[in-house]
């Protein structure tokens, strides 16, 4: 399978495990609860198989980076979390930080 789409899982299963993080309500929520050992599980299994073909560099700033700003999106949009300016313009950074990595920089494998 293309590393990348295996690096996508790893951040979709992470935003999964975080979001249901969240709604355990500090474990005492089993069913969330269950959905955060499945996420972070799947997260860092997909993570691991994406290391054997990627830099570690790559895929840990992508993974990374992609999580928080998918977790900044579900935070506003699903909970009702703000925000500002300061924390668009992050954002943003953030984003072009990672197309840099692994689009302009010679660190990523193309």
């Amino acid at each position: 399978m293309h590393p990348y789409v295996l690096l996508a899982g790893a951040i979709l299963s992470e935003l999964f495990g975080t979001t249901a993080l969240k709604l355990s309500e500090g474990f005492s929520q089993p069913v969330p609860s269950i959905g955060v050992v499945l996420g972070y599980g799947a997260a860092f299994y997909l993570l691991s198989l994406t290391l054997e073909e990627l830099p570690m560099g790559v895929v840990y700033g992508t993974w990374a980076a992609l999580g928080i700003v998918g977790v900044a999106g579900i935070g506003t949009i699903v909970f009702g979390e703000s925000v500002d300016l300061a924390g668009l313009l992050g954002i943003g950074l953030i984003i072009g930080g990672v197309y840099c990595v692994t689009v302009v920089s010679q660190m990523s494998a193309h």
